[in-house]
């Protein structure tokens, strides 16, 4: 079993829970505590969808969408080719994210002649399915490179970053990575998502016996920092100080277990509007350009 480092600060503000959800945990929980696991492993599967926002419609109506099935999951995703450069960047949301959601990198990228192919991930935006999980983005990632590849680069924020450095130990083969936002230890994922529902601690327990019992495996063999040890390319590691989702303790975790690593630490940014920063976009794009990488501490 995989030993992960558990980042300081798992537990943060970020979206809070409706209240809702915290009384019918509250009642199963009183009732049975594998009812109660159950109710909570159905809600931590489920990704909100939300309406693509008018900043993000240029990106979209500009792009080539087309529909993909992927094979192992049996599920049909929405992919969108933006731009007509042979030079591809994969981009990949987070979670409750879509495939457009990185529109203000993509059109920067454009500029520089590169082509962006991206994707609403399973169970997201106009793709199908109710449920999923971060190997299902991993899954979709690794179809992708075979259908659209070679990806000269890779982008991922949050749970995207997380799959992106997942996939490039497998068979995810870029030039470098850049990592905005990413998650980091999987248990404390799920004990941030017990604790906003105000779970006891043996749900956490009893939701990792069943991804065990699922995947074959611990489910922290997932986390960002696991995977890093094993990615060989350069990547970049981007995260703010002020980003109530995801603690900035995961970056300097990620960034220690990489063999090629930078980290880019901003302040005021939370979590989703370092995606739209001018600064944050300048520092990956010369950071893809840059022809000779040197690791920077």
């Amino acid at each position: 079993m995989s030993t992960a480092k558990s980042s300081k600060k798992p537990i943060n503000n970020g979206i809070q829970v409706p209240k809702v959800f915290i009384i019918i945990g509250h009642t199963l929980q009183a009732i049975s505590h594998n009812w109660a696991t159950l109710y909570a492993i159905r809600l931590f599967k489920t990704p909100f969808r939300f309406k693509t926002p008018e900043r993000e419609l240029k990106m979209k109506t500009s792009s080539k969408i087309s529909k993909h099935l992927i094979s192992s999951l049996n599920k049909e995703i929405t992919t969108y080719s933006y731009g007509s450069s042979k030079r591809k960047i994969l981009l990949v949301h987070g979670w409750s994210g879509r495939g457009t959601q990185l529109y203000k990198i993509a059109d920067k990228l454009i500029e520089n002649d590169f082509m962006t192919i991206s994707f609403d991930a399973p169970a997201h935006g106009n793709s199908s399915g109710k449920t999923t999980m971060m190997p299902e983005f991993v899954a979709s990632i690794i179809q992708l490179e075979k259908e659209f590849g070679p990806f000269e680069f890779a982008i991922g924020h949050s749970l995207g970053a997380m799959a992106v450095l997942n996939a490039a130990k497998k068979d995810l083969n870029v030039q470098k990575i850049i990592s905005i936002g990413s998650g980091d230890i999987i248990t404390d994922i799920i004990t941030n998502f017990t604790q906003k529902l105000k779970l006891k601690p043996i749900i956490i327990t009893k939701m990792k016996e069943y991804f065990f019992k699922n995947f074959g495996k611990d489910i922290d063999t997932y986390s960002a920092s696991i995977s890093a040890k094993e990615v060989k390319v350069p990547t970049l590691i981007i995260h703010d100080t002020d980003d109530k989702e995801v603690s900035v303790s995961c970056a300097h975790n990620i960034r220690q277990n990489l063999q090629q690593g930078e980290i880019l630490i901003t302040n005021g940014l939370g979590h989703n509007r370092i995606l739209k920063d001018d600064f944050v976009i300048e520092r990956i794009v010369e950071f893809i350009n840059r022809d000779n990488y040197h690791e920077q501490l």
